[in-house]
């Protein structure tokens, strides 16, 4: 196995426990045998448990992005089904976890936000980063005359993400997609309604 294969390995591994455990809980040594990697070679790649969680922060970042850019950027669909699109995506991502596994940020920006400075500010900016793409989506859509002009896309781009967030909680919590259904359904009756 090459080295950087090994690295991506306990990078997928990681984020597969730690999703599913938290990051604190998550032990090195579980993912170490789980990845079939030796204890030396996770030194190797990584400096620090932290030093892991960020680069599994960065390798989801990286691969959602990519999501977001194909979703949003469907230039066959129009601006708000492209929104549509979206959320019916990360749905079905609920329902194929059992509503066990949520957001892998949303999850690390919960358990180490007031724990980890370095977590909190990458977090915090994947975030933004994800705000802005909402924003690209809906300034599209305003000009296209989708939703009324006097939206404020930073803004609502943001209630968006916060409600989006607390759907996909509330979802985990009641083991049910129910409540990012119907975060979908009030946001397209009765916020982006023209």
């Amino acid at each position: 196995m090459k080295r950087t294969d090994k690295r991506d390995k306990l990078i997928q591994v990681g984020k597969q426990i730690i999703v599913q455990q938290g990051f604190n809980a998550a032990s090195l040594n579980e993912i170490l045998t789980a990845a079939g990697v030796p204890k030396g070679s996770f030194y190797y790649y990584f400096s620090s448990k932290d030093d892991f969680g960020l680069a599994i922060i960065d390798d989801f970042a990286r691969k959602y992005q990519n999501k977001f850019e194909l979703i949003l950027q469907d230039a066959s669909v129009t601006h708000l089904k492209r929104l549509h699109n979206y959320f019916a995506s990360g749905i079905a991502d609920m329902r194929q976890c059992d509503c066990s596994e949520g957001c892998l940020m949303g999850n690390l920006a919960q358990e180490l936000s007031a724990q980890n400075e370095l977590f909190r500010d990458r977090l915090s900016q994947i975030f933004l980063d994800w705000e802005e793409a909402f924003a690209g989506c809906l300034d599209s859509a305003i000009q296209m005359g989708e939703i009324p002009q006097e939206q404020d896309v930073s803004t609502l781009a943001q209630f968006i993400l916060a409600g989006w967030q607390g759907a996909i909680l509330q979802a985990k919590v009641s083991k049910s997609v129910v409540p990012m259904e119907t975060f979908v359904q009030f946001l397209f009756a009765r916020v982006l309604t023209n």
